[in-house]
């Protein structure tokens, strides 16, 4: 199992945030706001430098609003 950040499952991971992200009309610095953390920790993880452990992705999505199984839903959907 490959732990890169540029598998096409963490590509398709980071798109979908960011799509939810944008969806719901926030900004990186919003995120972070609702985070606590800086805006540089979302634009890590947004542009693939970083990696989000399992805490930190349920925290993110529940930032944005959302429900993580959802999201992991949505990130193990086929390709129709």
């Amino acid at each position: 199992m490959s732990k890169t950040l540029r598998t096409p499952r963490q590509r398709k991971l980071l798109a979908l945030l960011i799509k939810l992200r944008k969806a719901k009309g926030l900004t990186q610095a919003d995120v972070a706001a609702r985070l606590k953390r800086t805006q540089s920790f979302v634009a890590k993880y947004e542009g693939g430098e970083r990696r989000l452990d399992i805490i930190e992705f349920v925290d993110v999505v529940q930032a944005l609003g959302d429900d993580p199984g959802d999201v992991l839903k949505e990130l193990y959907k086929p390709k129709g």
